[in-house]
């Protein structure tokens, strides 16, 4: 791993953080921003808006940056999970993100890691095991009883990554695309 620094998400890297939101989304947020656009609204800028939020899941508050040279590397958005599962009302979640919150529910009390990402560049030198410590220890200190995240199905080399980790696949659910174009057929929950 090269020169890595990590650091607390600040508002203003509400521009990196929607691009790494959107490499471990697999384009899905660009997706999901360009249906929130208002007015003359780009896509980005609902992205950016929505990683400046005080508060969220994709919040800057959920976030470590690691930087390298100055400039932000990747990043680590996550947070506990509630003890109680999250009440699904199939009439009113949008179908797309019903399969994510059934594994999400599957997974209670722990310390879940919504986006590990990235830049091109700065990815299979070691950033991405380094940022997966740091949840854990986070984890810990959260008094969460282990860590999970959600994957695509063809996202090898994430998969990969968090395999040799630690996590273990516990359940998949089929994804629901509503024109949003991506090779995976199912997400999968991995726990540790």
């Amino acid at each position: 791993m090269t020169d890595i620094v990590t650091r607390p998400g600040t508002k203003d890297d509400a521009r990196a953080l929607a691009e790494l939101i959107n490499f471990a989304g697999e384009g899905m947020p660009l997706y999901l921003w360009d249906k929130l656009r208002e007015g003359g609204e780009t896509d980005w800028e609902v992205g950016c808006c929505r990683a400046a939020r005080d508060e969220g899941g994709f919040s800057w508050r959920n976030a470590t940056i690691a930087e390298t040279g100055g400039k932000v590397a990747a990043c680590l958005i996550g947070y506990p999970l509630a003890d109680t599962p999250e009440q699904i009302d199939y009439d009113t979640m949008p179908p797309m993100f019903v399969p994510l919150q059934e594994l999400e529910n599957l997974a209670p009390s722990t310390w879940y890691v919504n986006v590990l990402a990235a830049y091109p560049e700065h990815r299979g030198g070691g950033t991405g095991t380094y940022l997966l410590g740091i949840a854990e220890q986070k984890a810990r200190e959260a008094g969460c009883a282990g860590l999970s995240i959600i994957v695509s199905d063809t996202n090898t080399g994430a998969r990969r990554l968090y395999e040799r980790c630690g996590y273990r696949e516990a359940a998949t659910r089929s994804m629901v695309k509503e024109g949003w174009d991506n090779e995976g057929r199912n997400w999968v929950l991995l726990l540790k």
